[in-house]
């Protein structure tokens, strides 16, 4: 992880260009640009109403509001905002400890990863009907935030790793239950996409230490997709993707390939990459109405193919000619959707700005694998 430099950075018309001239990567966020995306999570992870619930009923007493079904995760609409808006929380206290947001963020952490809490989402997990709830998309989100909290070096941050175990625990459990039964991956822009959770859930196996698992969930990526051919990016993407299936499932096999094989995996993956540092071969997607909580699914797309397509570029061989058109493609899209993560829409500020972190603060990179 690169420190952030504290470069000026506003998140209404001049967020339009975090990224730095030479296409390189994104300018890391300043203190004040971390607030602003703080706060968008400050306002919803409490904020039980509106709320979408995925929710399988076994009796009328499952009528319960959801403050009672998941009590640490019932705010930001639904249980995957929630849980990867405390991620955003954990992740930009530990890296601004100073700032003033980030007693709010330690203070909203505090409420919500308690052992009584913690405990009220195991059992909703273990209720009848519910072993495939927020698979995979929320469950590897929630694996993601046991991560930033398990390398987060401080006295809270432990203690809210320790209370949040059990949960992840058993989140584990049912993933990894779940991956040997999967005969064909899914390849879909939205929650149940594996390429993407595959991803977070790599990056935790091997954060964790678990090495089993790790090797379990690589040899399955390959079995999965490594003997895939000519992805169709140019059906992408669909009308409310928020995830590639062509871009994730790259940024996925960077993790598990080492760079020459990758290089060449990638060759007959996608073909068509430029050489000459275009950016033309992949448009980012255009947002017609920023209220209506699918369409804006859009610029969730250009912001997580952006980090997506630095991950790409960083698993390459160094010099390989493909990589000019990879950063300016990612920066790009970044450009394209990062001046709309505002609070202006409930709709899409109750999610995106965890894309902005994750994106700007370069999680996931450099590539997971040694060189």
């Amino acid at each position: 992880m690169r420190i952030p430099l504290l470069l000026s950075i506003s998140l209404s018309v001049s967020l339009a260009l975090p990224f730095s001239a030479d296409a390189s990567g994104p300018t890391p966020l300043d203190e004040a640009a971390a607030g602003r995306f703080a706060r968008l999570v400050l306002d919803c992870v409490h904020r039980e109403y509106p709320n979408k619930i995925a929710h399988v009923m076994n009796a009328d007493a499952d009528a319960r509001p959801p403050r009672e079904l998941t009590p640490a995760f019932f705010g930001c609409f639904d249980w995957h905002s929630s849980v990867h808006g405390h991620w955003l929380l954990a992740r930009l206290a530990r890296l601004y400890p100073s700032a003033p947001f980030a007693a709010q963020a330690r203070a909203a952490l505090g409420r919500s990863l308690t052992g009584a809490n913690v405990a009220g989402e195991v059992a909703y997990l273990e209720a009848p009907g519910r072993v495939g709830f927020e698979r995979p998309y929320g469950l590897a989100w929630l694996l993601a935030l046991a991560t930033e909290l398990r390398e987060w070096d401080d006295p809270e941050a432990r203690a809210w790793s320790k209370a949040l175990a059990p949960l992840e625990a058993k989140v584990a459990e049912l993933f990894f239950a779940w991956l040997p039964k999967l005969a064909y991956p899914i390849r879909e822009g939205e929650h149940p996409q594996t390429a993407f959770a595959f991803g977070l859930v790599l990056d935790w196996a091997r954060g964790a230490g678990e090495t089993a698992k790790l090797d379990l969930l690589a040899r399955r990526v390959v079995e999965l997709y490594g003997k895939d051919t000519g992805c169709p990016i140019g059906y992408e993407p669909s009308g409310q993707d928020f995830l590639s299936p062509c871009i994730a499932e790259a940024d996925l096999m960077r993790r598990v390939l080492p760079p020459a094989r990758f290089g060449a995996w990638l060759s007959a993956f996608l073909p068509g990459l430029p050489k000459d540092g275009s950016a033309k071969w992949l448009v980012p997607g255009i947002v017609t109405d920023r209220t209506d909580g699918k369409l804006v699914h859009l610029d969730g797309l250009n912001l997580s193919r952006a980090w997506m397509l630095r991950g790409i570029a960083a698993g390459l061989p160094q010099g390989d000619s493909r990589t000019r058109a990879l950063r300016a493609t990612a920066e790009a899209h970044g450009k394209a959707s990062l001046p709309s993560v505002t609070s202006d829409h409930y709709e899409g500020s109750h999610w995106l700005g965890t894309f902005a972190v994750y994106l700007l603060t370069e999680r996931g990179l450099p590539p997971v694998l040694p060189r």
